[in-house]
Parts: structure tokens; sequence; C-alpha cells
């Protein structure tokens, strides 16, 4: 049973023959790297970066829904960076408007 499932992701149009399969693997690195800048402070974030991985994920997560065969792994991935790049976002947001305008506290 094994041999057959392996066999069948073997063949599959978007199997490891196919860049169909090694595209979307390799684009596991943008989300990798995004995952370990989580320990980057806010302010060394770049807008206009996390919102091409944040828009990169939406775009292509819709577009591999949409495509024949369905690309799971296309899908997977473009959902990673969507989810990694809007967190980052949130984060530098956060820095830039959030923390300014915290209250001065006088110390008597």
């Amino acid at each position: 049973m094994a041999t057959s499932k392996l066999q069948a992701l073997w063949n599959h149009p978007a199997g490891p023959k196919t860049i169909h399969f090694w595209a979307p693997t390799f684009k596991w690195g943008i989300s990798i790297a995004n995952i370990a800048d989580f320990a980057k402070p806010p302010e060394n974030l770049s807008y206009p970066q996390q919102i091409a991985v944040t828009c990169t994920g939406v775009i292509w997560s819709r577009y591999s829904m949409v495509i024949t065969p369905k690309n799971w792994n296309l899908f997977s991935v473009n959902v990673a960076m969507m989810g990694t790049g809007a967190y980052q976002l949130a984060r530098k947001i956060k820095h830039d408007f959030a923390s300014e305008a915290e209250p001065v506290v006088a110390k008597d």
C-alpha cells in the first residue's frame, strides 16, 4: 500500500519529477528566513519586503487553488508566507505606531 502511494506521488503532475514540485519546495526558504527574523528587532524590519511577502502569499495561494492539478505544496508554502509576512507587518506597525504613544510617567 505504501509503495502505491509513493508511486502515485512520484507520477503526480505536480510530483517530484516536475518543476511544479521543486519551485514551491525551494520557496519554503523564504518562509523559514522570515521565521528566523522573528528574533529581529521590529525597527530592522522592512515594510516593502514584508508587504511583498504577504501579498505574494495571498496571490499565489489563490492561484494554486484555481489551477489544475491542485498543487498543495504551492498552496501551503504561500499560506505560510502570508502568515509570516502578516505577523512581521503587525510587529512593525505595533512598534512604529503603538510604542510612540506610551505616556511618560513622572517619578516622585
